[in-house]
């Protein structure tokens, strides 16, 4: 069963940008995108498209469906 991945941390990192000035770009909480990043929680679309607003990247990019490993 595919799992989603992203590249939230590492671009945040580079921005160094802390998770709480991410969340409220975006209106969410820090436990959100913390969630995301830790691949507990799958965004909406709205909040993925959102996301990739902040960076400057396509959703395609920040986001990516892989298989499981098992």
């Amino acid at each position: 069963m595919p799992v989603l991945k992203t590249r939230i941390h590492e671009l945040r990192k580079e921005r160094k940008m802390q998770q709480s000035a991410l969340a409220e770009l975006v209106g969410v909480r820090r436990e959100t995108i913390g969630n995301l990043e830790n691949g507990k929680y799958n965004p909406s679309l709205k909040l993925a498209m959102d996301i990739a607003k902040v960076f400057g990247k396509p959703v395609e990019y920040i986001f990516q469906f892989e298989e499981e490993e098992k």
